[in-house]
This record gives C-alpha cells, sequence and structure tokens, in this order.
C-alpha cells in the first residue's frame, strides 16, 4: 500500500498554452511527473516590480513523488520562460489506492 504523503500536486503557470504543452511533455518524458493535465486558460493578477499585472495563462496541475519535486523544480526552472516560475507543491491527502500504486509504478522513485 502506497503512502498518499509520499506524492504531491504540483501547480506551475505558464505563458500559453504551448509553453505548457512544451514543459509537459518534457517532465513526463523524463519522470519527473506521472501525469500533467492543464488548464488552458487562467486570468492571473499579481503584483511585479512594485506594479499591478494582468496575464493570461495556462496552468499546469503536475503529480510526482515528493522525492522527486527538488528534480523537478529544477527542470522547471531550466525551462521556463519567467525569471520567477510559479512553482507551488501541495501534499496529496488522499487517493484511490489503484492510483497511487500507478503513480509509484511510473515515477520509480529511487
Amino acid at each position: 500500500m502506497q503512502n498518499t504523503r509520499d506524492f504531491c500536486v504540483v501547480l506551475i503557470t505558464t505563458p500559453s498554452l504551448d509553453n505548457a504543452k512544451q514543459l509537459a511533455r518534457i517532465v513526463v518524458s523524463e519522470h519527473l511527473a506521472a501525469c500533467c493535465n492543464i488548464v488552458p486558460t487562467v486570468y492571473s493578477y499579481f503584483s511585479w516590480k512594485e506594479a499591478l499585472h494582468e496575464a493570461q495563462e495556462a496552468l499546469l496541475i503536475i503529480k510526482t513523488h515528493r522525492e522527486l519535486l527538488a528534480a523537478l523544480q529544477q527542470r522547471v526552472s531550466e525551462l521556463h520562460p519567467y525569471d520567477v516560475p510559479e512553482i507551488i507543491a501541495l501534499p496529496l491527502e488522499a487517493s484511490a489506492e489503484p492510483y497511487l500504486q500507478w503513480l509509484h509504478e511510473v515515477l520509480k522513485p529511487e
């Protein structure tokens, strides 16, 4: 039986759907993520360099193992076009056991 606390959900905003697709393909193919969902349009309001900004972005929802989180953050930081990419990890509180087993099998953390 897998422990839900071994896994997390990572949220990353990107400037475009194409950028989100590119990041998703890379992190899944490099086994840093088991799955990426993309919400193609989110509207973001944020403070940057002492000014209020408004942007239309895409949102990546990534499922990964906590042991892979640092490597995932590093890889996304290398590829992401923003100076300060949003990379927020949330603990997985509950999930169906078959899904957790699938995550474990796909990710094969060390």
